[in-house]
């Protein structure tokens, strides 16, 4: 099913976990200055080439799989397969999902009013504000939110088994003590600031951040510094309730063992990750979120420059304070993040002036085909038809 609308922003209008381990790289930081970063023209997007991509992922083993760009007030929308296997339910972009890690641009945006607020500086120690939650006091707020604090991602070990991991926590509700305790019990991966190395537990310490210097639950801070104020009118946080409300994605975990049934994992508490995965959203909510993200409406200019200090990770893509780069192979850079929950893939890019995001969805995880194959809907987005889908990387 495919679907498009047109419609022209109103005055008011103009007032998103990966689980696998990334390698680590030298902590270099960079800037835009030579990609073609979304300030000049971008080539109408390739419709028919998105709706392919989100066919491909059904072929691939995902149920179903949505997109949605957002583009200067017009709004265009794909859908194809189901979103329920038992009731066969064709999926939509109404429908709502687990975003995963995108989570992670939220609290990292929370921290950044913080630092705006003068309640939090990104170069002094957790220790600080945390005394004696973490073994080493050169662990700073930045090292936190750029993933190079060194600090074990807990979740290599939670899910190493796919289906045994995930059933063993889907109802379990866990402190955010205990989660960065799951991750001492590791060897740290390098000293603090030497390296880029993703960690789900540098994430957990930001909710603890929020928490300590605010007084207030992250599902409050994102609501009133970001939900609220974006009126984001399907954006969640209900942790540690396990049921995603209202109409609803059903998300599908792939077994590690090839040919085995798919594994329902839409119902969990998602405790295990928190301020690093539990949100829950939709196309139009995370397009928006973005958006106001790069069009300066959450951060002043000097925060949003801090979350735009790159660090390398592969040939592709960088990583700021909680916020992704991605270079397309059409010479566009996009900004945003990547999601991944059990039974969820999400996609949330934006361009350097926030005019134009797409946000694509695959309800279904541990299938590196399926999230690969994801990068194709940013090239078709962003770079129109001239362009032939690259393979993810991050």
């Amino acid at each position: 099913m495919v679907s498009r609308t047109v419609r022209r922003a109103t005055a008011s209008a103009a007032a998103l976990l990966t689980l696998a381990a990334v390698p680590a790289h030298a902590a270099t930081h960079g800037s835009d200055t030579t990609r073609n970063s979304g300030t000049a023209a971008l080539p109408a997007p390739d419709m028919a080439g998105l709706r392919a991509v989100l066919r491909t992922l059904t072929t691939q083993g995902a149920p179903g799989a949505i997109a949605r760009i957002d583009d200067h007030g017009t709004v265009s929308t794909a859908a194809v397969g189901i979103d329920d296997r038992t009731t066969r339910r064709a999926i939509g972009n109404a429908d709502r999902f687990r975003i995963g890690s995108i989570t992670k641009s939220f609290s990292a945006v929370v921290l950044l009013q913080l630092v705006d607020a003068h309640k939090v500086d990104l170069d002094t120690s957790v220790d600080h504000y945390l005394p004696g939650l973490l073994p080493d006091r050169r662990i700073t707020v930045r090292h936190v939110l750029s993933h190079r604090s060194g600090l074990y991602d807990y979740t290599n070990t939670m899910f190493a088994g796919s289906v045994s991991g995930f059933e063993a926590v889907r109802n379990k509700v866990f402190t955010y003590r205990q989660l960065v305790q799951l991750s001492l019990r590791h060897a740290r991966t390098n000293a603090p600031g030497a390296a880029y190395s993703y960690s789900n537990t540098n994430f957990v310490v930001a909710g603890m951040l929020i928490e300590k210097l605010t007084g207030h639950s992250v599902g409050t801070e994102y609501r009133d510094r970001i939900v609220r104020p974006l009126k984001l009118r399907d954006t969640l946080y209900v942790h540690p309730a396990t049921k995603i409300p209202g109409r609803h994605a059903h998300g599908y975990l792939t077994p590690d063992r090839a040919g085995a049934k798919l594994i329902d994992a839409t119902d969990q508490t998602v405790s295990w990750a928190q301020s690093a995965g539990a949100v829950i959203s939709t196309t139009r909510d995370l397009n928006t979120f973005f958006s106001a993200l790069l069009r300066g409406r959450l951060t002043s200019a000097a925060q949003l420059a801090q979350m735009q200090r790159w660090t390398p990770v592969n040939s592709t893509t960088r990583y700021g304070l909680g916020l992704r780069r991605r270079d397309l192979s059409c010479g566009i850079s996009v900004y945003g993040h990547t999601g991944a929950v059990q039974g969820f893939y999400t996609y949330s890019f934006t361009s350097k002036d926030g005019r134009r995001s797409l946000t694509a969805l695959a309800n279904t995880s541990n299938n590196g085909a399926v999230l690969n194959a994801m990068a194709g809907t940013l090239e078709s987005a962003f770079c129109g038809k001239r362009t032939k889908a690259i393979p993810a990387r991050d």
